[in-house]
């Protein structure tokens, strides 16, 4: 596997911006980078467009969660767009605060300006890799698109020391094209090249071929961190960039939520708690993931996109229990159905939530809980009386569980 992307030029220059604290953790050969883009591709959402004020708000607590990039826009997109990324240049100070851009000119002197107050600063630039890009979009040829491409990240150079490309719609692109690129816009200057899988065509194994492919050929590839950023038009995105961190990228571009443009973008919190779930992949991350479940509250709040109950992670389904086989396996070892540590993401529980399917033993237990203790005759008849309050009712609360023991009580007086 490669592993060991970051060449020592490379490091030495971007620790020079950093902190001591992250020393170790940038020297490690499988240090993931964290690029969060909730700020411009998750904002793409119809409907969920923030102002500055609540963009800082949220920049600010992207910085306490540990990523190591905010996106904070495209500056030359509109005025709110250039302000909203040079207040959060000033608000933050850890992560590297990147502007997008188009391979323009125009579009490349805006973000420098907007960037102007950031202590950690990067320009991300690029152009359409693909022929369908190349033909019906930008309506040029490979020769011209490449030679663009290039002039672009040259020029931004005399700006950031950081400049990151993207190959956008790479994961539709001829791989011996690509690889030409990849290698053109290293030598031009580029210390990040990101490969998108913009419509979220591919299935995991080609686009982790795709990716060992350019690590194989591209001769300058260890002179830049290679980054991925998937969509998720076909429910792949995470596992799309899982797949491209195993053969070799380095940087993962994700949203909260995996909000983002059409079906979403790649969730920060899926690829944090993979890696941390699966310690033989032996990647790292800055992520404090106690944090992973109040960011996500946050942003669904502040942009009023609610998330959907069984999203993975931070659903409120994620972790709560209706069946009985699972509740009674819960209740006796939580890791007989939970893989993850419900307060290792910030929930402070899993649930046990009583219904029709729900057994003798997690009534019993919500029971116990309440204060309510029974035989196993009494048990019984109480069982029985909540099965039909819980076709009725659909799901039992407490204050039914009260209900059923002052019944049962009562009986037994």
């Amino acid at each position: 596997m490669w592993t060991n992307l970051v060449s020592n030029n490379y490091q030495v220059k971007l620790l020079s911006t950093i902190e001591n604290k992250e020393t170790l953790d940038i020297m490690s050969k499988n240090r993931i980078y964290i690029f969060d883009t909730t700020l411009r591709d998750g904002e793409q959402v119809p409907g969920c467009q923030l102002n500055t004020k609540e963009k800082v708000t949220i920049a600010r607590a992207l910085e306490q969660l540990g990523v190591d990039v905010i996106e904070a826009g495209f500056p030359v997109s509109s005025p709110g767009d250039f302000k909203s990324v040079q207040e959060i240049c000033k608000a933050v100070k850890e992560p590297i605060v990147c502007a997008l851009t188009r391979a323009k000119v125009v579009d490349i002197d805006c973000a420098a300006q907007a960037l102007h107050f950031g202590k950690r600063k990067r320009i991300h630039t690029g152009i359409g890799a693909s022929d369908i890009h190349i033909e019906h979009k930008l309506k040029s040829t490979r020769e011209k698109v490449l030679e663009q491409g290039v002039a672009a990240v040259k020029y931004a150079r005399k700006f950031v020391d950081d400049v990151e490309f993207y190959a956008e719609d790479a994961g539709r692109a001829d791989q011996e094209y690509l690889a030409k690129m990849v290698e053109a816009v290293i030598s031009a200057g580029a210390t990040v090249v990101n490969l998108p899988d913009t419509t979220g065509y591919n299935l995991p194994d080609m686009f982790g071929a795709k990716i060992k492919y350019l690590m194989n050929t591209v001769p300058n590839i260890d002179k830049a961190i290679i980054s991925i950023h998937c969509h998720n038009d076909l429910g792949l995105a995470t596992a799309n960039s899982m797949a491209g961190l195993i053969n070799g990228a380095r940087q993962v571009e994700v949203t909260i939520n995996g909000i983002g443009e059409r079906a979403g973008n790649t969730s920060l919190e899926e690829v944090v708690m993979i890696a941390k779930s699966h310690p033989h992949l032996n990647f790292e991350t800055n992520i404090d993931t106690t944090k992973l479940y109040p960011m996500s509250e946050l942003v669904s709040e502040m942009m009023g996109m609610p998330v959907q109950p069984n999203k993975a992670i931070v659903g409120s389904n994620a972790f709560a229990h209706s069946s009985g086989i699972h509740q009674d396996g819960i209740i006796k070892h939580r890791e007989n159905y939970e893989i993850i540590d419900p307060a290792d993401v910030g929930v402070p529980k899993s649930t046990i939530i009583l219904t029709a399917r729900s057994g003798r033993a997690a009534l019993r237990h919500r029971l116990e809980i309440l204060g309510y203790k029974f035989d196993s005759d009494e048990m019984e008849v109480v069982y029985m009386r909540f099965l039909d309050m819980a076709d009725m009712k659909k799901q039992i609360e407490n204050d039914d569980l009260h209900e059923l023991a002052s019944y049962r009580e009562a009986v037994a007086s």
